[in-house]
């Protein structure tokens, strides 16, 4: 039983040393926010693309540019003050995939602002993408 126990530890312990779920949950987001009609094809572009990226030491291409990010946030920012809650700063960071389930974010009690939930999806996804 000991031996099973052990088998999974080192099948998590690889997962998280190469960052596996972080890039899984980034490909399933950018599955479902742009929904291609060829899911395949579309997964498989994106990898080459990372291949080619980590190859040349160009930035990888993120699906989350300038315009998308600001349209999320104003999504969440229904009565447009400018700022979302900590609550929808973090369910926003775990639907994109750059939230681990076990990763704790501290509220500082202040809301977030577009600057900073834009600072912080782009730095999680430059340590996701640099991983590889």
């Amino acid at each position: 039983m000991q031996a099973r126990g052990s088998r999974e530890q080192e099948a998590r312990d690889y997962l998280e040393k190469h960052r596996i779920m972080e890039l899984l949950n980034y490909l399933t987001s950018t599955l479902l926010f742009f929904r291609p009609e060829n899911p395949r094809e579309y997964l498989i572009s994106v990898l080459e693309r990372l291949r080619i990226a980590k190859m040349t030491g160009l930035a990888f291409p993120f699906f989350m540019d300038h315009s998308n990010i600001v349209s999320m946030f104003e999504m969440m920012d229904t009565s447009n003050k400018g700022t979302i809650s900590f609550v929808q700063y973090r369910e926003a960071l775990k639907t994109l995939g750059l939230l681990t389930a076990d990763e704790v974010l501290k509220d500082d009690g202040h809301a977030v602002t577009l600057d900073k939930f834009r600072r912080e999806v782009n730095k999680r996804m430059e340590e996701i993408w640099a991983a590889f």
